[in-house]
């Protein structure tokens, strides 16, 4: 019966994500394509550059080299641009993920329900439609939810029983998280402590664990010096993981208007209809909510501003910039409570809230914000799912496993880093499913275990 939980569990995953794939077919994205630039200059031109519309390759800095890596090998074995082809790798990837972390939940739960916790988290991770809509996207979001889940397995198994390929299984997994996005090292900061605590017991002589400790840091870290080198001999920066707004050196990154942005922005409305529409089009004052005002005079300087700012080409000079800023600064000064707790409070519960398919394709996320009843219903469906997997999550941390302080520390970790963003898209929440779906599975079987003994005691004897 496990045996055949499992298979069909991978079948379903399986089905959702090629399901998905008709429906959303993503190889035209930016982002995608860019990465795919990155990959080709690597294969043709040996350089980690983008190359314009005249074949002119110009080194950057403004994305990490581990996807692109990873694109380059699938376009070397399964031909170039074969996007599709990259995506079925991602599926697999992505089962092989929900595999390994049930295999981590039979490893960390109580003996009574750690087969039973194992099948639930492998069904609630394969049959997540969120991680399995950006399995079909070539972006680093699956990548990136396989070596979380292989982190998780391996710092398991090494304590459970030391061994090299443990060892080296959980060091690629902290530094090609971080190779993929600069916020995959919170993985290695929030695990790599568990691994060392979790080794007080553990049979092993203290000089095999020094060797093996020695060369998995070394290991860990030459990729970043090696990075870190390259951006100094291209850029002479100081640059180990990727710039925060994902600029070379010498282009601008309006911080003024950044700033103006996080005095209000609280939702990924704003976030679609604004910030990713500046600089380059228009700012439609329309769409900006009350509370991007606090006055009519504030109203009528940021009306100038837009003003201004078409009138230069709908670019932002470092003059309009500076306007942003003091607008800003105004606003920050009249309410600072807003500015440093509440909105980004509010951002983050936006990001944790809200269902995690709205980047991959627009016109899902139209169905969050229109008021068709079919459509509506359908939204509505996504929000309460994503809630009921964080309540299951959050049910789990009630049992005290082991390791769990840890996965807290990550999910703190990762939440504190989204109260920074200024424009809030749910898919930076995405990194903590892995620990979602390991905490569910034993808060949904060990619940059920024990509402069953809850009835067994209340049977009367003899009946």
């Amino acid at each position: 019966m496990k045996g055949l939980s499992v298979a069909l569990a991978l079948i379903g995953g399986a089905w959702m994500r090629l399901q998905m794939l008709k429906a959303l077919p993503q190889a035209s994205g930016s982002d995608t394509l860019l990465y795919g630039n990155l990959a080709k200059s690597l294969l043709l031109h040996g350089q980690f550059a983008i190359t314009d519309g005249n074949g002119v390759a110009h080194e950057t800095l403004i994305r990490l080299p581990g996807y692109p890596l990873f694109l380059a090998a699938c376009f070397r074995v399964l031909g170039l641009d074969n996007y599709n082809a990259v995506v079925y790798v991602q599926i697999a990837l992505e089962l092989a993920g929900c595999l390994l972390l049930a295999a981590f939940v039979r490893r960390i739960a109580a003996p009574e329900i750690k087969e039973g916790a194992a099948q639930w988290t492998l069904w609630l991770a394969a049959m997540c439609p969120f991680t399995a809509a950006y399995a079909v996207a070539p972006l680093t979001e699956t990548p990136t939810l396989f070596v979380i889940a292989l982190a998780l397995w391996a710092l398991a198994r090494f304590v459970a029983k030391p061994g090299w390929p443990s060892a080296l299984a959980f060091t690629f997994a902290v530094s090609f998280a971080a190779l993929l996005r600069p916020d995959g090292a919170l993985v290695g900061a929030a695990l790599a402590p568990a691994l060392i605590v979790g080794l007080r017991h553990a049979a092993i002589s203290r000089g095999r664990l020094l060797r093996m400790s020695l060369v998995c840091v070394v290991l860990a870290l030459v990729p970043f010096g090696i990075w870190t080198a390259r951006n100094w001999r291209a850029f002479h920066v100081f640059e180990p993981l990727a710039p925060r707004y994902a600029t070379d050196p010498g282009e601008a990154t309006n911080p003024g208007w950044q700033r103006w942005m996080k005095t209000w922005c609280l939702d990924f409305v704003s976030t679609y209809e604004i910030y990713w529409n500046v600089p380059g089009q228009p700012l439609d004052l329309s769409k900006l909510p009350d509370r991007s005002f606090d006055s009519p005079a504030q109203y009528a300087e940021t009306a100038a501003l837009d003003a201004a700012y078409n009138d230069n080409g709908q670019d932002l000079s470092p003059e309009l910039d500076a306007g942003f800023a003091k607008l800003a600064e105004e606003r920050v000064q009249a309410h600072p409570l807003r500015y440093y707790v509440w909105l980004p409070l509010g951002r983050m519960a936006d990001m944790w809230l809200r269902p995690r398919v709205e980047n991959l394709n627009i016109d899902l996320d139209w169905w969050v914000y229109t008021h068709h009843n079919s459509e509506t219903r359908f939204s509505w469906a996504y929000a309460g799912l994503n809630a009921a997997y964080l309540l299951l999550a959050l049910v789990g941390l009630c049992f005290r496993l082991r390791y769990w302080p840890w996965m807290t520390l990550y999910l703190a970790l990762r939440s504190a880093l989204l109260t920074t963003i200024e424009a809030p898209e749910a898919r930076y929440t995405l990194e903590c499913f892995p620990m979602v779906f390991a905490l569910g599975g034993i808060g949904l079987y060990g619940t059920y275990r024990k509402t069953l003994r809850a009835f067994a005691k209340r049977r009367p004897t003899g009946a």
